[in-house]
């Protein structure tokens, strides 16, 4: 299958995909292309290599892959645009669009495609994404494809789609419920004696570092807290009291709370 990517929606989304990918060296610029209304926004990617165009249909001819990043309100209108020049056999299509469900596409497209629907979050402008993936009638061909794709950006790891929903809450609600507890961090740094600017340094390169030894040493959270409570020391002292006034369970409602706005709001 042809492996060029043509990206429809050239905002701010798409156009971190475009950039992340040619950044990692995954494709040839000259093998991307993005598509927007207003190609003059995209002078930065056409700069570099990368294909534009304002029309649509020039996706379908150019790529193999076409991924989906445009407003929801868009999505059927593109789609219905696209099938007259859509191959089963040629096109794999990927939704980044949010809210949009696999059956959503398939009611305008059929069955016979392979669908993938991805869930980056805001951190994919810096190509450290937490990507959920699921798919629809993909072969291991296609589903190893995408998953590297999206590794080029981040993270990523393939779900059911039933669980989009919940993986909104921990992977991208999550982006603002970690900025809550680095910002708490920095106030309390500065109320000890640091800077704003120092405290802030200090708060963000502390979560980056403890998020990098449970991702390169695969290990429970616990293990690395045994490894800084020593007894009767100060980090004990302050975990006890952070669950005495309810950390860890006002983090877990909050993270309830939104999966059930989310079902709620359907």
């Amino acid at each position: 299958m042809d492996k060029k990517i043509a990206i429809i929606g050239g905002g701010n989304l798409g156009s971190a995909i475009a950039e992340g990918l040619v950044n990692s060296g995954f494709i040839q610029p000259h093998n991307l292309l993005v598509t927007k209304r207003n190609i003059a926004t995209l002078s930065v990617l056409e700069s570099r290599g990368v294909a534009i165009s304002s029309n649509n249909l020039d996706a379908a001819e150019f790529a193999g892959y076409i991924i989906l990043a445009v407003k929801p309100f868009q999505i059927k209108d593109v789609l219905a645009l696209l099938l007259p020049v859509l191959n089963p056999e040629k096109h794999v299509l990927v939704s980044v669009v949010t809210g949009i469900w696999v059956k959503d596409i398939e009611e305008v497209l059929g069955k016979a495609f392979a669908i993938f629907r991805a869930m980056p979050n805001t951190a994919i402008a810096i190509q450290e994404s937490m990507t959920c993936i699921s798919e629809s009638n993909a072969t291991k061909e296609q589903k190893d494809f995408v998953g590297d794709l999206f590794n080029q950006l981040g993270k990523s790891v393939f779900i059911e789609e039933k669980l989009m929903d919940a993986a909104t809450v921990l992977g991208a609600c999550g982006t603002a419920f970690a900025m809550r507890y680095i910002r708490a961090n920095i106030q309390g740094g500065i109320e000890i004696g640091f800077s704003a600017a120092t405290a802030s340094l200090i708060a963000a390169q502390t979560v980056k570092g403890a998020a990098e030894l449970l991702l390169k040493k695969n290990t429970h959270p616990e293990q690395e807290i045994d490894k800084v409570t020593t007894p009767k020391g100060c980090t004990i002292a302050g975990l006890n009291e952070m669950e005495h006034q309810g950390f860890s369970s006002s983090l877990i409602k909050g993270i309830v709370t939104s999966y059930k706005k989310i079902l709620s709001d359907m």
